[in-house]
C-alpha cells in the first residue's frame, strides 16, 4: 500500500474535476480525498497499490472534459491514516 499527494493547477475548479477524480479513484479502488484549495488548485490524497496510483496520475494529467491542466505536482508520503473510502472534501 502506498500514498501520494497530488496538487493540480490550471482550470480545475468549477469544471467537475473533483467528481471526475472521485469516479476514477473508485474505479481503481483507491482511498483518500480530493478538495478545492483557496488558491484555485485541486489537492488530492490517494492510497492504494502502486500500479493504480500510476493510473490515477495519468487521469490527473488528463483532467475532466471541461478542465485544462497546467501543472501536476506529485509527492509520495507515508501512510499516517488509513482511509476507508474516497471522498470530496469541502
Amino acid at each position: 500500500m502506498h500514498q501520494i499527494r497530488v496538487l493540480i493547477s490550471g482550470n480545475v475548479t468549477g469544471v467537475s474535476f473533483r467528481a471526475f477524480l472521485k469516479e476514477r479513484a473508485r474505479e481503481l479502488n483507491l482511498k483518500g480525498w480530493v478538495k478545492n484549495n483557496q488558491d484555485r488548485k485541486v489537492e488530492a490524497v490517494f492510497q492504494g497499490y502502486k500500479s493504480n496510483l500510476e493510473k490515477i496520475i495519468i487521469y490527473c494529467h488528463q483532467g475532466s472534459p471541461s478542465s485544462f491542466i497546467k501543472e501536476v505536482r506529485i509527492s509520495e508520503e507515508p501512510i499516517l491514516e488509513k482511509f476507508s473510502s474516497f471522498s470530496i472534501l469541502k
